[in-house]
């Protein structure tokens, strides 16, 4: 069974860093394609940034040069590192682990960004 828990998230103003983590249990989490998605309030989930088991990463324009996906392997972990936040990144964060038919999700973890 697979469990994802995310963790790191909180209230920050803008400017600040969060770094979000992602602990997966119940897989082989290296074969795992995993990601970060979020939604904000009367918006669609949508993506953050994934990255493959092979380590290619992969971010929606937005956040490009202001956040930061990457994994451990060795702990089963994925991470979220956001800088220079701004209101707008305001959002519950989802972290997702996707491999062939699973497409599991964790419960999400709130970040909120004060201007």
């Amino acid at each position: 069974q697979v469990q994802l828990v995310e963790s790191g998230g909180g209230l920050v103003q803008a400017g600040g860093s969060l770094r979000l983590s992602c602990a997966a249990s119940g897989i082989v989490f290296s074969l795992y394609d995993m990601g970060w998605y979020r939604q904000a309030p009367g918006k669609q989930r949508e993506l953050v940034a994934t990255i493959t088991s092979g380590g290619t990463t992969n971010y929606v324009e937005s956040v490009k040069g202001r956040f930061t996906i990457s994994r451990d392997n060795t702990k089963n972990m994925v991470y979220l590192q956001m800088n220079n936040l701004k209101p707008e990144d305001t959002a519950v964060y989802y972290c997702n682990a996707r491999r062939r038919s699973i497409d599991s999700w964790g419960q999400g973890t709130q970040v909120t960004v004060s201007s």
